[in-house]
């Protein structure tokens, strides 16, 4: 079948029910560098794709970049997709999961600060002033209401994500974000 006959019973399937879309037509098109497939697979499955992101690195903003990163690859290497090996629908799913296991496994090697005054220089700029020295951030940090404080050092003593934090303290991860934020200013301010 040529080309353009393909890109038409493509198109044709793109708008209809989840049954009949032809997920492998879609990425022999994007292989092909036909944008409108790109687009399709998106409208498609974008938000049940983005659920799959946000379950597993727990962040919606970082959920949004995984699969606009995913979405990227999709578009790039669609044409190692083989029908002969899987569906087409499989193959775009274990594109968004591997992209976001990646971006968790890159996330925890990121290096954290392991001693506080490391924290403090890093986090909270202060080397205007020179190295703090540990007193001073321990009389600061406990001018933090208890579970803030926690909150604080688990996030940049202990290297626990804001989802993490959350479920420890048993709070939402935006109150925890916010505590966090908060805290961060009140310690520069003590700090300066």
């Amino acid at each position: 079948m040529s080309s353009l006959l393909m890109s038409a019973r493509f198109r044709a399937h793109a708008p209809a029910h989840a049954d009949d879309f032809d997920y492998e037509s879609a990425l022999e098109a994007c292989a092909r560098g036909e944008r409108f497939a790109l687009q399709s697979l998106y409208e498609r499955e974008g938000r049940w794709l983005l659920a799959v992101a946000m379950r597993i690195v727990q962040d919606r903003d970082l959920a949004h970049d995984v699969l606009q990163e995913a979405f990227l690859l999709i578009w790039q290497r669609a044409g190692s997709f083989r029908r002969a090996l899987g569906s087409g629908r499989g193959w775009i799913y274990t594109v968004v999961r591997h992209r976001a296991l990646d971006e968790v496994r890159r996330r925890r090697a990121d290096p954290m600060p392991s001693d506080p005054a490391d924290f403090a220089d890093t986090v909270l700029e202060a080397a205007d002033e020179g190295p703090l020295d540990d007193q001073a951030l321990d009389r600061c940090l406990a001018q933090l209401d208890a579970t803030r404080r926690q909150c604080v050092v688990e996030a940049y003593v202990e290297g626990y994500t804001h989802e993490q934090i959350a479920r420890r303290v048993g709070r939402p991860v935006g109150t925890v974000k916010s505590w966090i934020r908060r805290s961060l200013v009140a310690l520069r301010t003590c700090l300066a």
